[in-house]
């Protein structure tokens, strides 16, 4: 559910930057991706006896959201670049368990999402290169620094580097092996710093600087020109 929001969330926030009708585009089709994705879950679970909200689940998802609600090169480094990412690298694994429990209807249900969830990365990853260029910055050094400053817990392996490098991810950009060395320092800096903060944190959703943070409010009137000009573009098609 919180993906589907996400997803709209991006297009929507960043309506005022005026990017290309082409980013936009993409966060839709994102966002239909998502809504599919979440049918075949909630039907899963109905198989199985159980209905959406009857278990715990994590709010890593919108953690990330506010964490990067201000930028859209963080919304896009955090977000497909790093969340979604983590699916291409636990898909597969988790699809694995699920067949050993003998599960494979699940598991094929998974493996059909991490292989849709391949396209959101590459998404996010050429939108992030895109933005970048245009604004003469080095994307591999915006990612570091993004990374490393609101969430340093998507830098921790296992990493599948093959399905990353698929989608255009550089492991250069994820790796801390293959940083300078005073960006390594820097990142164990922080992470020590926040293991000091709150000792029995283990991610995004324990950082007590993100607990009882809401989201910016949307420019309005930048969102109807955004809309408006949108949709007369799709008339135009």
């Amino acid at each position: 559910m919180k993906a589907i929001d996400l997803a709209w969330d991006s297009m929507v926030r960043f309506s005022h930057l005026r990017l290309p009708h082409a980013f936009y585009e993409d966060f839709v089709r994102v966002a239909d991706d998502e809504s599919r994705h979440l049918g075949w879950c909630l039907q899963r679970l109905y198989e199985v006896g159980a209905r959406y909200g009857d278990m715990p689940a994590h709010n890593l998802l919108w953690d990330g959201c506010i964490a990067s609600s201000n930028d859209v090169r963080e919304r896009l480094a955090v977000v497909p670049m790093s969340q979604e990412a983590r699916g291409l690298d636990a898909g597969g694994r988790l699809a694995e368990r699920l067949v050993g429990w003998g599960d494979n209807v699940s598991a094929a249900i998974v493996t059909r999402i991490s292989e849709e969830e391949r396209q959101h990365v590459a998404v996010g990853t050429y939108w992030f290169g895109a933005i970048c260029g245009a604004l003469e910055q080095d994307a591999q050094s915006v990612f570091v620094d993004t990374l490393t400053t609101l969430t340093p817990e998507l830098l921790r392996p296992p990493f599948n580097n093959e399905a990353r490098e698929a989608v255009g991810l550089p492991r250069s950009y994820y790796d801390e092996n293959l940083w300078s060395e005073s960006d390594r320092r820097r990142l164990n800096q922080i992470r020590t710093e926040r293991k000091k903060a709150n000792p029995m944190a283990s991610g995004m959703a324990d950082d007590p600087g993100l607990r009882g943070q809401t989201l910016p409010p949307i420019d309005a009137a930048a969102l109807r020109v955004r809309l408006s000009s949108f949709l007369q573009f799709e008339d135009e098609m």
